[in-house]
C-alpha cells in the first residue's frame, strides 16, 4: 500500500535542524535520523498533515511553513512490513527549541529514541545514517542559496 507523506526541514534561529533518532522496533541496533513528518490522514492536505506531525512528534506548534523544497519516493521494511510512500518536504522555521515527544503514537513511541538541533556542518561530518540519505549537502546548498523555485526531484529511494 502506497501513502502520501509530510516532512517538515525544521530549522532553528540558527539554522539548526531538527531531527529525530528513530530505530528498528525488533533490532534497536539499527537506526537513524530523520526529518519530523509522517502519513497524510483521509481529508488532510499536505501542510495540514506536516504542522500536524511536527507536533505530534516535537511538541512544537509555532511553525511558519514555507514551500515545498524536495519530493522523493522511498521503500523501506520497518517494524515487520514495507512500506511505499511518495514524500514532500516543507520548510519550516521555528522560534522554538524546546522539545517533547508527549504526542507521539504508540509506533513512535517504540521507535524514536530521541530528538536532536544540529548543525548543517554536524551533519556534513556525521557517518550516521539520515534520510532522505543527501540531505546534508541539501541542507547545505538550502542555506546557502535559500528554498528552490520549484520543488526539487530526489528521486527514489529504496533499501
Amino acid at each position: 500500500m502506497r501513502r502520501r507523506a509530510a516532512r517538515v526541514v525544521l530549522l532553528d534561529p540558527s539554522d539548526r535542524i531538527l531531527l529525530l533518532h528513530g530505530f528498528e522496533p525488533a533490532d534497536p541496533a539499527v537506526s537513524w535520523w530523520f526529518t519530523p513528518g509522517g502519513g497524510v490522514e483521509a481529508g488532510e492536505s499536505l501542510e495540514a498533515a506536516a504542522r500536524r506531525e511536527v507536533e505530534e512528534e516535537t511538541g512544537i506548534t509555532s511553525v511558519l511553513l514555507g514551500p515545498v523544497l524536495w519530493e522523493r519516493t522511498c521503500a523501506f521494511a520497518f517494524d515487520g512490513r514495507r512500506w511505499e510512500q511518495d514524500e514532500w518536504y516543507y520548510l519550516g522555521r521555528t522560534e522554538a527549541t524546546e522539545v517533547h515527544s508527549g504526542g507521539q503514537t504508540e509506533l513512535e513511541r517504540r521507535s524514536v529514541a530521541g530528538l536532536r538541533w544540529w548543525t548543517c556542518e554536524e551533519l556534513l561530518r556525521s557517518r550516521e545514517t539520515v534520510y532522505p540519505t543527501r540531505l546534508a549537502g541539501l541542507l547545505r546548498t538550502l542555506l546557502d542559496e535559500g528554498p528552490p523555485q520549484s520543488p526539487i526531484h530526489l528521486g527514489t529511494e529504496c533499501d
